[in-house]
């Protein structure tokens, strides 16, 4: 596997072929499209999908008594607080996948044989990641909700974890480029962390509010973590 990058044959540039990009600029001037029309038609597309498309699943009705009652007195006090319990099962997904994450992240700097120190840095972070999985699966335990339900934002975390793990799982990638996927994975889930404490407090949760505190603490640690590892690597590369 790569482990860093290197000059080689890339032909994807147009500096490459100085007389073929000539070439080419020449017949988009001379060549013109079989089919009339513009961007337009594709908006128009676009507008008629999103008016016939349903919603990215529900919030489940609470399955159990405790989750019926706690629910009803919520809206009864004009809350919503499906709201909050789609961000707690976004939360809960994203945690989780970020379990398998890393644990793609350790397989590869086994690989790779980046040394003790990194790979036990990265298991660091996985363990507390599953910690503050388990977490907000108690949260939604306690609000009586079900924590094995796939919310809509949840199902939507999921979507968006897919191109990290493939990054992750490529045997091409080397770590500097799976650092930088983790990133974006930890400043997504920095702010989500912070946002969810806001939206605990605001539905009249201080107390699951006060137990979040922790993990947002630990997540901009692990933010820190990454952003040192990326830049150490980089820097090592360019000397």
């Amino acid at each position: 596997m790569a482990t860093a990058a290197k000059v080689g044959t890339n032909y994807t540039g147009v500096q490459m072929s100085p007389k073929d990009t000539k070439r080419l600029l020449e017949a988009v001037n001379e060549i013109h499209p079989d089919v009339p029309g513009d961007e337009h038609g594709m908006l128009v597309e676009r507008a008629e999908r999103y008016e016939e498309a349903d919603r990215i699943g529900s919030v489940p009705v609470p399955g159990s008594a405790k989750g019926m009652l706690k629910t009803g007195f919520d809206m009864m006090k004009g809350k919503s607080p499906e709201v909050f319990i789609d961000k707690l099962g976004e939360r809960l997904a994203f945690e989780r996948n970020g379990v398998r994450l890393y644990e793609a992240m350790i397989a590869k700097a086994r690989n790779l044989d980046s040394g003790s120190a990194l790979v036990d840095e990265l298991q660091h972070i996985r363990d507390e990641e599953f910690e503050h999985m388990m977490l907000v699966h108690a949260a939604l335990e306690k609000l009586g909700a079900d924590p094995t339900a796939q919310t809509p934002c949840a199902d939507v975390a999921g979507v968006m974890a897919m191109g990290i793990m493939q990054v992750l799982t490529d045997p091409r990638t080397n770590i500097p480029q799976c650092l930088n996927a983790l990133l974006t994975a930890e400043l997504a889930d920095n702010a989500a962390w912070e946002l969810l404490i806001e939206l605990a407090q605001a539905a009249g949760h201080p107390n699951i509010a006060d137990s979040f505190a922790k993990a947002k603490t630990q997540e901009d640690d692990h933010l820190l973590k990454i952003k040192t590892l990326m830049r150490r690597d980089l820097i090592l590369q360019t000397k």
